[in-house]
């Protein structure tokens, strides 16, 4: 059976998207840690259910990070 590192390590050579995709599925695996009610939470849901209806909706790390760069400036 493969450690944790060594899953880390294959998963890291996976193309972004694929990362995206992984990390999703690992986080649904897990027991909620913040309430439902919360509004963070709750706005953190709606708009995982916006990705998952319109994956158009996303953008890359790379606008991300233009977009952060405007504001800073």
């Amino acid at each position: 059976m493969a450690t944790a590192s060594e899953v880390e390590k294959l998963a890291l050579d996976l193309a972004e998207r694929e990362r995206a995709i992984l990390a999703t599925h690992l986080l649904k695996s897990l027991p909620a840690v913040l309430d439902d009610a919360d509004e963070g939470m709750a706005e953190a849901l709606q708009r995982d259910k916006d990705l998952d209806a319109n994956p158009n909706l996303g953008i890359s790390v790379e606008q991300l990070e233009q977009q952060v760069k405007q504001r800073r400036a």
